[in-house]
């Protein structure tokens, strides 16, 4: 059973997250609190697996509460804000100082959007009890999900090749501070990079921003068309699957809506497979931390054009869940700790 506490200003919100997760037989919501001094109060005496967050409370706001959390009794937090535009810079220092995932709700309508994504909030808050390795009981069946094909069918070879090398990552839970180790150690002048990141619509572009100000390349979220370029790094942005296109010699980026594929859009089965259908042997790809098996599918389809591929380790993950079942696929015959992945990739596309 993961044990849950949730800390929200809103009664009404507090509410609809404890019926949400309470639904769900594996979750039990053990305490609330209505701002982060009531929330330490009732961690003297309780010890949940999880806290859901809000960020924009009275007397302390949610990042200083996740701050002094992580320094003195670290627990997997779930931020659950309605910020959006500017104000999502504020989640990504959420993320920065330990957050392991984000939801986003709406600004009006919250307790509709909790009932309408029970589903997705309660597999949130196992994915962040899971990253602190926590023992889950066994999940009930998985609702049928999509696969890649219904973006772009399975090509039986890849195009022709080209000179040019282009280097694919996918992440989940856990992947922010994971694509931001790998991208700060990548030169000027190296492969064009094209990543998916799974967060909500809005927080990739924030995202890209800021790490645009960390990296020595360039960091943009992509827009439909872009050309891939030495470089330069590419993030899907939130609800849009993101594929690779080629025209030529020219690799591009198409952007579009379409369907979930294995539950999330933007999906990296989707990025992967059209990887391997245009790029083929050129490219180079990584598979990221991250809960369930999104780009396990896609990365084998890589491997097996004549790409070089790699996972991470399952010691430097927040989940291994999206590394393990690629490697359990035959995706790849390499793992690398976090901070030997940059080095790998371009050692590869060499």
């Amino acid at each position: 059973m993961i044990k849950v506490m949730i800390v929200d200003d809103s009664a009404v919100v507090r509410q609809a997250l404890q019926d949400a997760l309470s639904s769900d037989p594996e979750i039990e919501v053990i305490a609330t609190a209505q701002d982060p001094y009531i929330a330490a109060e009732r961690l003297r005496k309780i010890a949940p697996d999880v806290i859901t967050l809000d960020v924009e409370m009275p007397r302390m706001d949610g990042v200083t509460f996740l701050t002094k959390l992580m320094q003195q009794h670290p627990i997997p937090v779930v931020i659950c804000s309605s910020l959006v535009g500017e104000g999502t810079d504020t989640l990504m220092k959420a993320l920065e100082a330990g957050a392991v995932d984000i939801i986003q709700k709406p600004t009006l309508g919250t307790r509709q959007f909790i009932e309408d994504s029970r589903v997705m909030i309660c597999e949130t808050v196992k994915g962040a009890a899971h990253a602190r390795l926590k023992k889950l009981s066994a999940s009930r069946t998985p609702a049928k999900k999509n696969n890649a094909d219904v973006m772009l069918a399975k090509a039986s070879k890849a195009m022709a090749e080209t000179t040019e090398k282009v280097i694919a990552i996918g992440a989940s839970t856990g992947g922010t501070e994971a694509i931001r180790e790998v991208l700060t150690g990548m030169p000027l002048g190296c492969p064009g990079i094209i990543i998916v990141q799974h967060m909500p619509e809005g927080f990739t572009r924030s995202f890209a921003e800021r790490l645009d100000k960390l990296c020595t390349i360039k960091v943009k979220e992509a827009t439909n068309g872009d050309t891939i370029l030495r470089g330069q790094a590419l993030i899907a942005p939130g609800n849009k699957h993101m594929m690779l296109k080629r025209s030529g010699a020219r690799y591009f980026v198409e952007l579009k809506e379409g369907p979930l594929v294995s539950r999330h859009r933007p999906s990296v089965d989707v990025l992967f497979r059209s990887v391997a259908r245009y790029a083929g042997k050129n490219a180079v790809a990584a598979i990221l931390t991250g809960m369930g098996d999104d780009g396990a599918s896609g990365l084998k389809e890589i491997f097996d054009a004549g790409a070089w591929t790699c996972a991470q380790d399952e010691e430097t993950c927040v989940v291994y869940g999206m590394p393990k079942e690629a490697v359990l696929k035959g995706a790849t015959e390499r793992q690398f700790p976090l901070n030997k992945i940059a080095t790998a990739l371009l050692h590869a596309a060499k």
